[in-house]
């Protein structure tokens, strides 16, 4: 952010003594203006049993990604999965759980990934899914597209799962 979303004024740095660090500063206004961004969220889409986890291609490229959107604005974000799962796919989320954030800076999004439940095998995609595939959560990671932030939330989860099982077996 270069210019106050305000009045367009040209910021600049100024030292901000609660943050103890340097904020951008409208002159004009005379208010520090802290960062804005986008927020998004993507799903790990599991069928009811959590044991085949779908994958979508979309826009024209070839590689496997995880289902994703925008949160509007006023939305919560799990509202927003309910959303976009339904929207792009057809299909009806019946439970979630949240895995992991990580701020993507080539979009300047922040990024919230949710592990979903959905209740039917058949979805029926919009205009912005190219094609689907269920995988099993081998053939998940094994298909995602490497390196990339969908792979990140797809092995993040699955390790969870792992770590998860292990300590109930050794419970």
């Amino acid at each position: 952010m270069n210019y106050c979303m305000n009045c367009g004024a040209k910021l600049e740095k100024r030292y901000h003594e609660q943050e103890k660090k340097e904020i951008l500063y409208c002159p004009a206004c005379k208010e520090f203006r802290f960062p804005i961004y986008n927020v998004a969220v993507s799903m790990i889409v599991m069928n009811r049993t959590g044991e085949k986890i779908l994958l979508i291609k979309q826009y024209g490229r070839d590689q496997y990604i995880l289902v994703a959107g925008y949160v509007n604005r006023g939305e919560d974000a799990e509202a927003a999965v309910i959303r976009e799962v339904k929207e792009e796919l057809g299909l009806t989320v019946h439970s979630m759980i949240f895995n992991h954030s990580h701020f993507f800076e080539p979009s300047n999004t922040l990024m919230l990934n949710f592990a979903v439940y959905v209740e039917e095998e058949e979805p029926q995609p919009n205009w912005e899914i190219d094609s689907y595939r269920f995988f099993t959560r081998e053939g998940a990671r094994e298909q995602v597209k490497r390196p990339s932030l969908a792979q990140r939330f797809l092995d993040e989860f699955l390790e969870k799962i792992e770590n998860d099982k292990e300590e109930t077996e050794n419970s």
